[in-house]
């Protein structure tokens, strides 16, 4: 999955910079549609998103 591959590569990032980091591979992919994967991936526990600042998120692979 791209987004575990990212974080694999570049470590934790806010969603925005998650956003920019899909769109060098997937151009047309909108905010909403990260938001549905980010949930899935947290419920199947393989992330991790935290509030940062301000209306930003932290995302980052949990360990194990």
């Amino acid at each position: 999955m791209k987004i575990v591959e990212i974080l694999e590569d570049k470590g934790a990032l806010t969603d925005e910079e998650l956003l920019d980091s899909l769109r060098e591979s997937y151009e047309d992919v909108a905010f909403g549609e990260l938001n549905t994967v980010l949930l899935r991936l947290e419920i199947e526990g393989k992330i991790h998103v935290s509030s940062a600042v301000r209306g930003k998120r932290r995302v980052e692979l949990r360990e194990g």
